[in-house]
């Protein structure tokens, strides 16, 4: 039974509550209620129109309400008297299928049907950057191969360790921080759990980043590709699955190549099959392309994938096998939705292991310096539009994450994508104003 919001509030001094939901586009929408008003709240929602933001609804349509799910309750460790909840989208007392969370919790169910508990754990990396968004906050990190700068990293220990102390205050298992491959770009980690856990922690993680860096007079980014010789922000997501109870890990077998038993190789299988597909989702803006199909960046290597091909513990994959018993997915970038990262996961996956997929040759080479000898792996999509066609191509992927979600998806990003074909850049002016 989920807990009473208005006792939490009592007992934990919170004064106000932001029910909050994420759109299509991963943008992050919230009501701030106070707490004498949470008890109807929990039962009712909280009122949105839904046109207002990034759903395919119209102004006619009624309330959407945004009822929130008491077990994903947070208390901001930085304004102790706010609670942060995640809200699941409703319209006359029917789910709004199109809604993130929504999504992610039909996968997930889908997947308790067939026996099986996904736990998944994020790698979430972001840029601190100056306010006006055009340069790196530290002026001083200018290393080519900046990767685990100590110097610079103690630099930005106040933001740095004032993030890990509220995820450490908050029970989620922080356990390392670093400077990560680009100037200006770190990644925290904290431990796996249930994929709606992880989803909803992804999601205030990018809050409570944004939060921390404003309040030291800075901005944090979680763009694709913001500068364009360095390299990206990437998202990886790290995946097993367990039995029902999550306490045998199904992924696991110690007599199969890599630790990763036959089920993990389907599950595996199917994110192979749907890969270009699902980069529409995992890869969601204009900015995701730069970033997967970039050049050599200063550091020497991009580490994103540019095709669909897996290996043992080697970075220059789309999936790699680190250890026994999981894999890690490379393709996401920061702008995922993280509610949609891990249900078009979960959905490929079990696609994969209802058909029992083959994932394909394993190789271990050098992708970045051998890749091109690869004649038989897809390629992953050049731009958004390849992407979003490709994901409309794939039935399978469609109505396994839902006719209605796909659809809105589909056609919010097309629009998206039209609106950035009709812009007029410095680019077409610097090369072709003369011709």
């Amino acid at each position: 039974m989920a807990q009473d919001l208005a006792k939490f509030a009592k007992d934990n001094n919170v004064k106000y509550f932001m029910i909050s939901y994420t759109d299509l586009f991963g943008v992050q929408r919230a009501k701030l209620v106070p707490s004498q008003a949470i008890a109807e709240m929990q039962v009712e929602g909280a009122g949105f129109a839904g046109f207002a933001t990034y759903l395919d609804l119209t102004p006619a349509h009624p309330d959407m309400l945004a009822v929130p799910d008491a077990d994903s309750v947070i208390q901001l460790p930085w304004k102790p008297e706010v609670a942060w909840v995640a809200g699941d989208c409703v319209m006359e007392d029917e789910p709004v299928t199109q809604a993130p969370r929504q999504v992610l919790k039909r996968a997930i169910a889908r997947a308790a049907e067939k026996g099986y508990y996904v736990k998944t754990g994020v790698e979430a990396e972001f840029f601190l950057i100056k306010e006006d968004g055009l340069s790196i906050y530290d002026d001083a990190d200018t290393a080519s191969k900046p990767c685990y700068d100590q110097q610079v990293v103690m630099r930005r220990a106040d933001v740095i360790t004032e993030i890990c102390d509220y995820m450490l205050q908050l029970g989620w298992g922080a356990y390392q921080n670093d400077h990560e491959d680009a100037n200006g770009q770190y990644e925290m980690n904290w431990n796996f759990d249930d994929a709606l856990v992880t989803a909803d922690r992804h999601s205030f993680f990018k809050f409570m980043v944004r939060s921390v860096a404003e309040k030291h007079g800075m901005r944090a980014t979680f763009m694709p590709k913001p500068f364009i010789n360095l390299t990206g922000n990437g998202c990886h997501a790290h995946i097993s699955v367990w039995d029902k109870a999550g306490k045998v890990n199904s992924f696991a077998d110690d007599k199969m190549e890599l630790g990763l038993s036959q089920q993990g190789l389907h599950f595996l299988g199917g994110i192979m099959s749907h890969a270009s597909a699902l980069a529409a989702i995992t890869n969601p803006t204009v900015n995701s392309y730069k970033r997967i199909n970039a050049p050599r960046t200063m550091s020497g290597a991009t580490w994103a994938p540019n095709s669909v091909t897996w290996t043992g513990n080697n970075r220059t994959h789309m999936v790699r096998v680190p250890a026994p018993g999981r894999f890690e997915f490379r393709l996401a970038d920061g702008a995922v939705n993280p509610y949609l990262l891990q249900a078009v996961i979960i959905t490929a996956g079990l696609n994969g292991l209802d058909s029992k997929a083959d994932p394909g040759p394993r190789r271990d080479i050098n992708m970045y310096e051998e890749g091109h000898t690869v004649k038989d792996a897809p390629m992953l999509p050049l731009n958004m539009l390849d992407a979003l066609r490709t994901f409309d191509e794939d039935a399978d992927l469609k109505s396994a994450l839902g006719d209605e979600f796909s659809a809105a998806y589909l056609k919010l990003k097309m629009n998206e994508w039209n609106d950035y074909a009709s812009h007029l850049t410095q680019w077409e002016r610097d090369n072709t104003l003369d011709i």
